[in-house]
């Protein structure tokens, strides 16, 4: 009788997880039993106590955790494949923040936040940390969108009020004073959460990156920004604030970074100064491979953050990044690693299972016990399929390195959220 009580469910089959930098753990014919949306055991041999549960065969389906991006502009949806033969600053501004003035328009906005989603859950993304614009309107319709959505993310209200278009500039109390209300308003959900949003420190004067840090300090919230993406930026930083030595000395300085996650995206080019702040505060780096091909910034050292002990993650930036599938970020993260080794031989290249860890297990850690399949993790994951060749046979590792180098939404065949199957249509046509 109790089991019948009980929300179960049994998959049989082969499944792949990371529990660790550099370890890929992949078995055949287990049975992944699911209570109440987290995963309550995974088992060699049926699990009697389950006895009268039935069970869903994947055949020749594998399960894996779902993926994790830790850097995505919502924003810049439409840009994604477009510009891509600008440098960074050439294409913020022929691009980017034209095309971001649009979210003024309520009513834009309520027909673009709605594809991100769909876009994302249909690459398998369940967990995301968010930037949008400074417009207050579509900051609040995008964050009331993804609990909505049953997504876990962050997401913040962008803040520049300098070295910006005329057009998104904002006045530095309004900024303050809309981030505050935004925070306050949003704050309390399980699954989505407000983070702080300052675009990048030369889109910041000091006194707004100062009353940003006193709002995290006061109602305990997290930071999301741009560190050291490009040689460019890294100086004109230094140009702005001669006070501080580096960029993460701003950061640090300013009191932003104890209140919450902190998710820095890029860190291409850290000095030892940044390394040992990221390292002191457990920040979380993220690397965005085809950003950062795309508008030639450099490529994050990873094997070298992974050294120092730092945790590292992966995002799409969409929409420097062309795609939403994190799964290829993986591949492309190996590509970038082997053609960093090859032009600077110290360097050393990382493997396949450190992509994957960085795509699913470290991402999934920003949001709580996501991103594996293990026992006590919220049962977010897909099964991928479709991947074998006719007369061929490949191991289940095999097949999940093809997926990220070759797949796409296609051989994702199942997609589970907080144990519930869902289907990216629906949830699409729900946030209409």
């Amino acid at each position: 009788m109790e089991n019948r009580k009980m929300d179960v469910q049994i998959y049989h089959g082969s499944m792949a997880t990371s529990p660790a930098m550099g370890e890929l753990i992949c078995r055949e014919n287990v049975f992944t039993v699911v209570k109440d949306g987290v995963i309550e055991g995974i088992y060699e041999d049926f699990p009697q106590k389950f006895s009268g549960v039935p069970v869903t065969e994947l055949g020749s389906g594998i399960l894996i955790p779902a993926f994790s991006d830790l850097h995505i502009h919502a924003s810049q949806f439409t840009e994604r494949g477009v510009g891509m033969d600008c440098l960074l600053f050439d294409w913020l501004s022929n691009y980017t923040f034209p095309q971001e003035a649009g979210f003024a328009s309520l009513p834009y906005a309520e027909k673009i936040y709605p594809q991100v989603i769909r876009e994302l859950l249909r690459h398998g993304t369940m967990h995301a940390s968010f930037f949008t614009t400074v417009h207050y309107d579509a900051c609040d319709l995008f964050f009331r969108l993804l609990q909505k959505s049953g997504m876990y993310a962050f997401t913040g209200k962008v803040n520049m009020d300098m070295n910006s278009p005329e057009f998104l500039i904002e006045d530095t109390e309004d900024s303050l004073s809309e981030t505050e209300r935004f925070v306050a308003e949003h704050s309390g959900d399980s699954h989505v959460k407000p983070i702080l949003t300052p675009r990048f420190a030369p889109t910041c004067s000091e006194r707004l990156l100062k009353g940003l840090a006193d709002i995290g300090k006061r109602y305990h919230v997290g930071l999301q920004t741009h560190l050291v993406e490009s040689r460019a930026e890294s100086a004109w930083t230094k140009e702005l604030f001669p006070e501080y030595r580096t960029d993460g000395d701003i950061y640090e300085k300013l009191g932003f970074l104890d209140n919450g996650p902190v998710i820095f995206a890029h860190v291409i080019f850290p000095e030892e100064l940044d390394l040992d702040i990221l390292k002191r505060h457990g920040c979380m780096s993220v690397h965005c491979p085809d950003a950062t091909t795309n508008i030639t910034a450099g490529i994050m050292p990873v094997s070298d953050l992974q050294a120092e002990g730092l945790p590292i993650s992966l995002g799409s930036d969409i929409g420097g990044g062309h795609g939403a599938a994190v799964y290829r970020q993986a591949g492309r993260a190996v590509q970038l690693s082997k053609m960093k080794e090859f032009y600077e031989p110290d360097y050393r290249r990382i493997k396949f299972a450190d992509a994957f860890y960085m795509a699913t297990a470290a991402g999934g850690t920003v949001f709580g016990k996501t991103g594996q399949l293990k026992e006590g993790y919220k049962f977010n994951a897909l099964v991928i399929d479709g991947l074998e060749d006719v007369g061929a046979r490949h191991s289940t590792a095999e097949l999940l390195e093809r997926f990220c180098y070759i797949g796409d939404d296609r051989n994702i065949v199942k997609r589970f959220l907080d144990g519930r199957e869902i289907d990216p249509e629906e949830v699409y046509r729900g946030l209409l």
